[in-house]
């Protein structure tokens, strides 16, 4: 079995690298194992295929050093907070056995975000309940309850809950983004396509703004932030910047 320490749960390939590329980034260089399962292939984007994105997530997962990264296949734009596919994540969930999971924003631009935010925080609570059975190569799942769920920031402006200082680690969580090529700017990617909101240059120059952003707030020049549903806690004040 493959523990992880992070799995981050994002509705569209691109989504965690846009949300959370840095922390991702972060926390792999400090050795922790962190895997993305996404949620969807992304099917119904304008511009690309759901295998070129597939294609691009895999390159996207080796630049952040990723330990794993699979995709549920649950249909793109129309899937609901329902049992089939709260069960889809649960066994996802029960199979890296992680300590935080990191989702989707609570409401977004894109309504698959704020949808995926829901089905998820449903997952991971019902994934500790022993009585939902779940399988893996035919074998019964354990119970398992990540101890924290965050949610990134996504194109809406949400207040964070917490920062985390990414400075370091912002040209691999950038390098990480336009390994989609066929989603973000990319002056080589076939003229024939049609633009999009986030294949302009302004929309990566709005992301580099969020990060600059919370990095300010924090006294650094990049930073990430997430909300949480449950109230955070440190040791000591002396933890706090």
């Amino acid at each position: 079995m493959l523990k992880l320490d992070i799995l981050v749960l994002a509705v569209h390939p691109d989504d965690a690298e846009l949300g959370c590329g840095g922390t991702i980034a972060k926390h792999v260089a400090m050795g922790h194992k962190v895997g993305i399962v996404d949620l969807t292939r992304g099917e119904l984007g304008t511009r690309g295929s759901a295998e070129i994105r597939d294609e691009e997530a895999a390159g996207a997962g080796k630049i952040l050093g990723l330990v794993v990264r699979e995709n549920l296949g649950i249909p793109d734009g129309f899937f609901e907070n329902t049992k089939e596919y709260q069960l889809k994540v649960i066994a996802a969930i029960r199979k890296f056995q992680p300590d935080i999971v990191i989702t989707n924003a609570y409401y977004d631009r894109h309504p698959d975000h704020g949808r995926a935010n829901q089905l998820v925080e449903a997952a991971t609570f019902l994934s500790g309940l022993r009585k939902i059975e779940t399988l893996q190569n035919g074998e019964p799942q354990a119970p398992w309850r990540p101890k924290q769920v965050l949610h990134f920031i996504q194109d809406n402006y949400i207040q964070p809950d917490i920062v985390i200082d990414v400075t370091d680690y912002w040209d691999k969580k950038m390098a990480s983004i336009f390994a989609y090529g066929s989603q973000f700017y990319n002056p080589e990617w076939n003229e024939n396509e049609p633009q999009t909101y986030i294949s302009s240059p302004q929309f990566t120059a709005v992301v580099e703004g969020r990060g600059r952003e919370f990095g300010k707030a924090i006294g650094t020049k990049f930073a990430e932030g997430f909300t949480s549903r449950k109230i955070l806690g440190v040791d000591s004040l002396m933890d706090l910047r």
